[in-house]
C-alpha cells in the first residue's frame, strides 16, 4: 500500500529568527520512500541538516523577517497492516536492560514520575509482569482521559492530564510513558503522522499524531492510549523521552512570531483521497513584551481543534481551526 502525506506551515517573523525543524521521516523509515522528501522553504537564510542523539532527522534554519512557508508532500510504501502487540512479552529485570534502554526509566519534564510512583503500585502491581502490566497501564489510561482538542494545553504535564483527566494524543502517550516509568517498564514518545486508515474517519482535523513504545521481551513496541487497538499507517518521524525534547519546530522564544495555520492530508491511494482545507479562526499572538491577545486565544463557537505542539517555553503554541 502507499500512503501519501504531507504539510504545510508558515510564520511570520519580524526578526531573522533560528528555528529547529524535525519535521522529516524518521531515517527508519526512509527505506520505505517511494518519492523524495525534502522540506521546500520559500525564504531563509541558512540551512543545514543533522540528526539529535536519539536518531532524528533534524533540520536548522534562519527564518528571515516576513512570513515563511515550510512544506513538504512525499509517497511511502506501508505492509497495511495493524502492528504487532507483545502478547506475552516478558518484562525484564532492571539489571538485563541495554544500557540505552535506561534513560527511559527516568523521569523527566513532561512525565514526572515522581508524582503518581505510589499510585502506580497501588493501581497496578498485582497484575502480572511484563505485557498483561503494559496493557492493563494502557486500558486504564485510555478510559481515564478523554480526548478533547477543546482542552489541550502544551503546559500540561503527565499528572496534570491524570487530574484532569482529558487531553489530546500527547497527554495519552505522556501518562502511558510515565506510568510504564514508574512501574519500571522502559517507554518513549513517539511522534509522526496516522490517518483513518482501516478505520472510521475521525470527525476531528487531520494533524500530527503521538503514541508510544514500550520495551518488552528485548524489544520496542509501538502501543497507543488514545486508541488502544493495533493501526495501520503510522509513518514514524522522531522519538526520545518526551515531547519536550521532540517539537515539530523550536525558535528563539525573543522573537516576535505569529504563527499561521496548517494543513496535514494523508491517504492510502486505494481507499480514496482526503483533502482538507484549513482556514483561520483566532490566532493568539504573542508581542515583544511578552503578553498574548486575546487572554486565552480562542472563541468557543466555529472552532474544531487546538494546535498544541510545544513550539518553545515562552511562545504560545495553541491554534484554532475549522475545516470547510
Amino acid at each position: 500500500m502507499k500512503i501519501r502525506a504531507g504539510f504545510q506551515i508558515a510564520y511570520d517573523c519580524q526578526n531573522d529568527t533560528p528555528m529547529l525543524l524535525v519535521l522529516k521521516v524518521h531515517p527508519s523509515r526512509e527505506r520505505d520512500l517511494c518519492s523524495e522528501q525534502a522540506l521546500v522553504f520559500n525564504r531563509v537564510s541558512s540551512q543545514r541538516d543533522y540528526l539529535d542523539v536519539f536518531g532524528n532527522a533534524c533540520t536548522r534554519i534562519v527564518a528571515t523577517p516576513g512570513t515563511t512557508t515550510i512544506s513538504a508532500q512525499f509517497e511511502v510504501s506501508d505492509r497495511g497492516v495493524p502492528k504487532l502487540l507483545p502478547g506475552q512479552a516478558v518484562q525484564l529485570p532492571i539489571q538485563d536492560l541495554p544500557d540505552d534502554v535506561l534513560v527511559f526509566l527516568l523521569g523527566s519534564r513532561y512525565c514526572d514520575t515522581d508524582r503518581l510512583t505510589d499510585f502506580a503500585w497501588k493501581q497496578f502491581s498485582a497484575t502480572p509482569l511484563g505485557w498483561p502490566r503494559g496493557k492493563a497501564v494502557l486500558d486504564f489510561v485510555h478510559g481515564h482521559l478523554a480526548f478533547d482538542y477543546d482542552r489541550a494545553d502544551p503546559m500540561r504535564t503527565a499528572h496534570g492530564g491524570f487530574m484532569d483527566r482529558t487531553g489530546v494524543c500527547r497527554d495519552l502517550a505522556h501518562l502511558t510513558i510515565m506510568l510504564c516509568r514508574c512501574l519500571n517498564i522502559s517507554a518513549r514518545y513517539c511522534t509522526g503522522y496516522l490517518g483513518d486508515i482501516g478505520v472510521p474517519k475521525d470527525p476531528h482535523p487531520m494533524d500530527f499524531s503521538a503514541w508510544c513504545e514500550v520495551y518488552l521481551g528485548g524489544r520496542w513496541w509501538t502501543v497507543d492510549a488514545r486508541h488502544n487497538v493495533s493501526r495501520i499507517g503510522r509513518i514514524l518521524m522522531a522519538r526520545g523521552r518526551e515531547t519536550a525534547g521532540l517539537c515539530r519546530s523550536d525558535f528563539d522564544s525573543r522573537r516576535d512570531i505569529t504563527l499561521w495555520p496548517e494543513w496535514l492530508c494523508h491517504w492510502p491511494y486505494d481507499c480514496g483521497a482526503l483533502h482538507f482545507r484549513v482556514v483561520p479562526v483566532h490566532q493568539t499572538t504573542r508581542s515583544a513584551g511578552g503578553n498574548s491577545s486575546p487572554a486565552d486565544g480562542f472563541e468557543k463557537k466555529g472552532w474544531r481543534g487546538v494546535f498544541g505542539i510545544n513550539y518553545g517555553a515562552r511562545a504560545d503554541s495553541r491554534r484554532a481551526w475549522q475545516v470547510s
